[in-house]
């Protein structure tokens, strides 16, 4: 008999080795996470639909297995019946040849995805669980086959093999833009910003292109029979979601888009598209006359403390970090004695949508034209920190930024050094020493400046357009700010400040708190709650700011108690005080 450790191995050897046995495994430990509503006391006595005065409002759930939306979803149903709206629930019934919770990482090999799509591995067991979960609230459920007929099908199937493949990302279904989506959702399939060496990423382009087109056609004909006061859907990029939102914008449905954010219990909502969009466009006036009094310095002083390790968050990439100077020096060779420019880069395949705002068409030709930029600058050394999310992200990429630049760069600058997504070496402590930082589109751009770094912003990093960062908007201008480092000095207070209001709006005031949702056994959140009640008006103060912007349209910022908010101390060390900065928190 083998010894249980050994035995162990074995298992969790045959589960990396078969996606298949992976999946089916982790059907089975969700079901925990996936709440009856059924059993939870005073469902029985919601009110009757015909009894609804407050609008009628879709959530779009579409894809039932991806648990952390569905769960969400189904208490956002209960409170805004509980608030007298009807809700229609919609979700995929095995229509889609390709969809969000496809992954390379998940099948045998592209091949399989190509001849049988999600069929086999995902749709079994994606319908059904949702829709009874769903059902025991009372809401109607809608399936994608009751709005599509033969002719959208055979529309959606000859768009789909007819156009050609690098004219994919430009498709448009009358006014709707549906390639951008069906491109971004094929790119997170291979978990890749480029295919050219990917066996098959053709016919798996198509394949998001064809269902990208028949959520286009679901989404009309739904709308031709129903009216929504508001769309409700997770995320609003990829396929379905963002498609979804490009219909319902078109036809004059409001959008409601949201996500988990960092903070643990916390979620971001918006109007009218995806955050990823709507955070750089957001009026500053919506924070700049927020007063953060001593009270608020300190809470957000205390968070941004945690975000060094990750404690307070329920999304982090980096929990155990490395803080010493001279182990960063040892890995990459900087030395920390002459001017240094930090760089931050993202994951290269994620959220691959056209932002007329950045300066460049893409993260690795900024990479790379930086790089060559700086290898003319012997007087700075860059330091280039790799998201670590490459290898820790929900889905790792296939993709590395230091494949990449090895490939345009076989051998580096020598005052260019690179921290690889496999380090544990703070991100912050290697920033803090830096002159300044240069980001693509990473959210640290946020925390930074208000620690009085300056940034600059090439790309869509919700920092930009705030008045706080040096922004470029085109490849010119990013290399003429390049031009004027090193700037040999902090922000300045009145920087700082803004900077600091911003980031508390962010992080305090942006990022709602849903106290009952509870980190999941295997997935991000569950709900824990055993009375309907405590769904109820009056009952959660962020609940109550999220179900009054669906129904109102009023502002997804939450302004609770701040003490609330702050929760408790947490024991991060203090490693904040470097020789350099004059802003340290």
């Amino acid at each position: 008999m083998l010894e249980p450790v050994s035995a162990a191995r074995l298992a969790c050897d045959l589960v990396a080795r078969s996606p298949w046995l992976k999946n089916r495994l982790q059907r089975l430990r969700v079901r925990g996470d996936r709440p009856d509503w059924g059993k939870v006391q005073g469902v029985d006595s919601l009110p009757a639909v015909q009894q609804a005065t407050a609008g009628t409002v879709l959530i779009a759930t579409s894809l039932g297995a991806q648990l952390d939306v569905a769960v969400l979803e189904s208490v956002l149903a209960a409170a805004l019946r509980l608030r007298d709206a009807e809700v229609h629930v919609l979700l995929c019934d095995a229509v889609l040849p390709a969809c969000h919770l496809g992954a390379l990482q998940g099948f045998r090999n592209a091949a399989s995805m190509e001849r049988d799509g999600p069929k086999k591995l995902l749709c079994p067991g994606c319908f059904g669980p949702a829709a009874t979960m769903f059902g025991k609230l009372g809401v109607k459920v809608l399936r994608y086959s009751e709005f599509l007929d033969a002719d959208d099908r055979r529309f959606a199937r000859d768009l789909a093999r007819s156009v050609p493949f690098d004219e994919i990302g430009n498709v448009t279904v009358g006014s709707v833009a549906i390639g951008e989506h069906a491109v971004a959702g094929a790119l997170r399939f291979f978990a890749r910003a480029t295919v050219d060496d990917e066996p098959g990423a053709e016919a798996i382009f198509r394949r998001y292109l064809e269902a990208a087109c028949l959520t286009a056609r679901t989404i009309h004909n739904l709308l031709d029979e129903h009216s929504y006061t508001r769309a409700v859907f997770h995320h609003g990029i990829y396929v379905p979601q963002g498609v979804i939102g490009e219909v319902a914008r078109a036809r004059g449905v409001g959008v409601v888009n949201w996500n988990p954010a960092y903070r643990s219990k916390s979620f971001i909502f918006s109007h009218d598209d995806t955050y990823h969009r709507t955070m750089m466009s957001e009026p500053t006036e919506t924070w700049e006359r927020l007063d953060l009094d001593d009270e608020r310095k300190a809470i957000l002083t205390d968070y941004l403390r945690s975000r060094w390790t990750g404690g307070r968050d329920w999304i982090s990439f980096n929990r155990n970090p490395i803080g010493e100077l001279a182990a960063i020096t040892a890995e990459t060779g900087v030395d920390f004695s002459r001017p240094i420019v930090g760089m931050l880069t993202n994951v290269m395949w994620d959220a691959q949508l056209h932002y007329p705002a950045n300066a460049f068409p893409n993260m690795l030709e900024w990479c790379v034209d930086t790089i060559r930029y700086f290898a003319g600058r012997p007087d700075l050394q860059l330091l280039i920190r790799v998201h670590p999310a490459e290898l820790t992200g929900s889905l790792r990429s296939r993709q590395h930024v230091t494949e990449e630049i090895a490939r345009a760069f076989p051998s580096l600058p020598s005052n260019v050094f690179v921290l690889g997504p496999e380090s544990t070496a703070s991100t912050y402590v290697a920033m803090m020493e830096c002159d300044s930082v240069i980001i693509y589109g990473t959210k640290t751009g946020v925390e930074l400046t208000a620690m009085g770094i300056p940034v600059v912003v090439a790309g869509e990093a919700w920092i930009r357009n705030k008045g706080i960062t040096m922004d470029a908007y085109d490849r010119q201008g990013y290399l003429d700010i390049l031009r004027t480092l090193p700037l040999g000095k902090r922000l300045d207070e009145s920087t700082v400040a803004r900077a600091r209001k911003y980031a508390y709006h962010f992080f305090f005031r942006r990022m709602i708190p849903l106290d009952f949702m509870e980190p999941g056994r295997t997935t991000l959140a569950r709900c824990d709650i055993s009375y309907l009640a405590q769904l109820s008006p009056g009952q959660s103060a962020g609940l109550d700011v999220i179900c009054d912007g669906i129904l109102s349209g009023t502002p997804f910022v939450y302004d609770g108690d701040s003490k609330t908010r702050g929760s408790a101390r947490t024991g991060v060390p203090q490693v904040w005080s470097t020789r350099r900065h004059e802003h340290g928190l």
